[in-house]
């Protein structure tokens, strides 16, 4: 009886394949992929909430030895954070201070030929003059914005050291605070770079003032051309 039942099963599923093969194929290729999904889905969901929230891969590893490799993970993102806004910083600060120096090498430029240009001519350099300071103070406010990121990551950094030295992870505490350093170091030469072009520029604008008064001096304007009259008498109290 047995194997007449299982003959008679056979001859129905073979006929149904000879009839419609595709509809059949279809039928059986989702089922067993249904079926799949809702296993995974089911096994998958009942991993993640047998796992709780902490727990060690290694049984073998101590509480003390996790929160050390935790530490070190830590000063390795901060030291990244600091590299890259070290970087940032650098190079906004050497474009700044190319643009102190193309400020001043106009302002220099300008003085040499405040007594040899006529109105438009001058009138001219001053155009360009104008556009130079303009961009030197975008670039300032670019490197200070850097410097702002900077800054916190120094303090980050010095954070996730100590953190790391409480934590007894001794090697990883040396290295942050030894990459603190070198890049407290590397800053501080590129800032005394732009502070020396800043000065050279505030003398050239001095030289450039005493100049344009001692020309001022040499040619007094004519007695019958009208005084200026000053601000102060302009203005309506």
């Amino acid at each position: 009886m047995a194997s007449f039942s299982r003959r008679v099963l056979w001859s129905f599923s073979h006929l149904l394949r000879q009839s419609s093969p595709v509809v059949f194929r279809r039928h059986v290729s989702s089922f067993f992929r249904g079926s799949w999904r809702q296993v995974l889905s089911v096994g998958l969901g009942a991993s993640l909430c047998a796992i709780p929230v902490g727990q060690r891969s290694d049984p073998a590893l101590s509480n003390e030895h996790l929160i050390k490799r935790a530490a070190a993970l830590v000063t390795d993102s901060t030291q990244t954070l600091l590299s890259q806004t070290t970087y940032a910083l650098i190079d906004s600060l050497t474009e700044y201070t190319k643009a102190v120096y193309t400020l001043l090498s106009l302002h220099k430029k300008y003085t040499s030929l405040l007594d040899k240009m006529n109105s438009s001519e001058e009138s001219a350099i001053c155009q360009v003059i104008i556009g130079a300071r303009v961009q030197m103070k975008k670039l300032q406010d670019e490197y200070l914005k850097y410097e702002a990121s900077w800054t916190r990551a120094v303090s980050l950094s010095e954070m996730a050291a100590e953190a790391a030295y409480q934590a007894g992870a001794d090697h990883a505490s040396v290295t942050v605070r030894n990459h603190i350093q070198l890049v407290q170091i590397q800053v501080e030469e590129t800032r005394e770079l732009a502070q020396r072009a800043e000065a050279l520029l505030v003398a050239s604008q001095s030289e450039e003032i005493m100049k344009t008064v001692t020309e001022d001096k040499k040619h007094p304007p004519d007695e019958g051309s009208p005084e200026e009259v000053p601000e102060s008498y302009l203005r309506e109290d």
